[in-house]
């Protein structure tokens, strides 16, 4: 706050909502919930200094999966993650100003109904960042077509470009049990452009039916 000069108050209500905001199906951060008239063009120099500080780390989507995901991302359509996920777990169990240690017990040992699914992907978006990566992901959604809705939470460049397939698509699973209806879409729709397909989940290394399946503490070797 003492920071943040002109813009602390929008500053401060980005920050509050990103727990709230990460606990939804889709994690996409919704700019209208923090006001009736709010616009993504009236927070930007709040979502550039949360970023630029540290605190967050943003995940835009990509319009077109493939080379140079910068130049398609969508500024409108972004995911809002903590960079520390320990302060996720904090901000979102302080409603008495103080998280106790039981809170975090429970969590590491499964003794506590909570959205893992948030907390897992926090993880993950911030090793990502940590190994110097830029955080992109691809939605589509369609009312008529189901097999053209998808939802791929990260998206990987390869180093080396080629001619084809430099995009590596990557899924995230909080559990052992899930479904890749997605992942499958996308390599179908993407077969020219993508690479690697890989799935981190809390289980062991494997590959199957093309797919790179890694325990979730490998996601720094991408």
């Amino acid at each position: 706050m003492k920071h943040a000069g002109g813009y602390a108050g929008k500053v401060a209500a980005l920050f509050d909502e990103i727990p709230q905001q990460l606990a939804k199906h889709d994690r996409k951060f919704r700019i209208g919930a923090l006001g009736k008239d709010a616009r993504t063009r009236d927070y930007e120099d709040a979502i550039f200094w949360l970023s630029d500080a540290m605190i967050a780390n943003m995940c835009f989507n990509t319009t077109d999966p493939n080379v140079g995901l910068r130049l398609n991302k969508e500024n409108a359509r972004m995911k809002c993650y903590m960079a520390d996920t320990g302060l996720l777990i904090s901000h979102a169990f302080d409603e008495n100003g103080l998280v106790s240690e039981d809170i975090y017990r429970r969590i590491l040992f499964d003794r506590l109904e909570v959205n893992l699914g948030m907390i897992v992907e926090n993880m993950v978006a911030q090793m990502l960042t940590a190994a110097g990566k830029k955080l992109y992901f691809y939605t589509k959604a369609s009312a008529k077509d189901k097999d053209q809705r998808m939802e791929i939470d990260f998206l990987l460049a390869k180093r080396q470009m080629t001619n084809r397939h430099n995009i590596s698509p990557i899924e995230v699973k909080s559990s052992k049990r899930y479904t890749l209806s997605s992942l499958q879409k996308f390599r179908a729709r993407f077969a020219e452009q993508t690479d690697a397909l890989y799935v981190l989940h809390p289980a062991d290394l494997k590959e199957a039916d093309g797919i790179i399946y890694l325990p979730l503490y490998m996601t720094p070797l991408l």
